[in-house]
């Protein structure tokens, strides 16, 4: 993997800096996904969007009752362009390139809310993200009570007491649902969110390139946050890069110097300053 160019970061750290309203989420998750494809155009995928919302706005010939408006949403995303979420490489890190879920029609959670989110957003929903614990949803409004829409089960519909049901399949009936579960995601969450999905994906494959890049992208959005600042550290050190290892490392335990870690963390400036042996994989 080569390095990205400079305007790229530069232009994701323009777009995710700006205040939440006047941020565009499909734009900063397209220049996620430019890291990778440097060659990659982002206007022909936000235009692809606006016409997706036309073709809702279309259907639905002046409807502005939300509940028909999210339906015909739905319906258009998932019958008629047929947007899906894959069950069979659910870790393959093409569901976390926008793109390439709009292109190949199979995403995770996080990326088809995305697209959930963006056309509700051009055709007037005023839906939102939720940090639902392994499992992103999308939340609109209901007549009587909000709704959960679950982007992954071709937009399946649920009330938020039914909330539980899916918590347990992911955690086996031993999690209770919470109030913070049902939390509200802003854009720059919804970004951190789909960088540690990849994060995740990059470390379990040993792509310590990828996942360091991935890592100072979080840093853009986050720059002092200890667990990132320690990953960046560890994974420069694993790329040979020590001196900035061990400035990252020792920044960290200033950060966070009684942190559970901070003895490994301190083992490991010393050998990477003594260069008395390989790098813990533990990390």
């Amino acid at each position: 993997m080569t390095a990205p160019a400079p305007s790229v970061r530069h232009e994701f750290a323009r777009e995710v800096g700006q205040a939440n309203e006047l941020m565009n989420l499909a734009r900063a998750a397209l220049l996620v996904a430019k890291e990778e494809y440097p060659g990659l155009s982002v206007e022909p995928y936000l235009l692809r969007l606006d016409a997706m919302a036309e073709e809702v706005r279309d259907r639905l010939a002046g409807e502005t009752a939300p509940p028909i408006v999210l339906s015909e949403v739905i319906r258009v995303l998932y019958e008629r362009h047929g947007l899906r979420g894959n069950r069979e490489q659910y870790y393959d890190p093409r569901n976390s390139f926008l793109n390439d879920v709009m292109d190949r029609g199979v995403g995770i959670p996080l990326t088809l809310g995305i697209l959930l989110l963006e056309v509700g957003w051009r055709v007037g929903l005023e839906v939102e993200g939720v940090n639902f614990p392994r499992h992103f949803l999308v939340r609109a409004p209901g007549q009587a009570k909000d709704l959960l829409v679950d982007p992954f089960r071709n937009g399946k519909i649920r009330f938020p007491d039914e909330a539980q049901e899916l918590l347990d399949q992911h955690f086996g009936g031993g999690v209770r649902l919470q109030p913070t579960h049902l939390n509200r995601a802003s854009k720059r969450d919804m970004i951190v969110r789909l960088l540690l999905n990849l994060k995740a994906i990059y470390r379990k494959s040993g792509d310590d390139a990828r996942a360091l890049a991935v890592v100072e992208r979080i840093l853009v959005i986050h720059p002092t946050s200890p667990s990132e600042i320690r990953d960046r550290g560890y994974l420069l050190a694993r790329l040979g890069r020590n001196d900035e290892a061990v400035a990252q490392l020792r920044t960290y335990l200033t950060f966070v110097p009684s942190a559970g870690d901070a003895d490994e963390v301190e083992a490991l400036v010393r050998e990477i300053r003594d260069g008395s042996g390989p790098l813990d994989e533990g990390s």
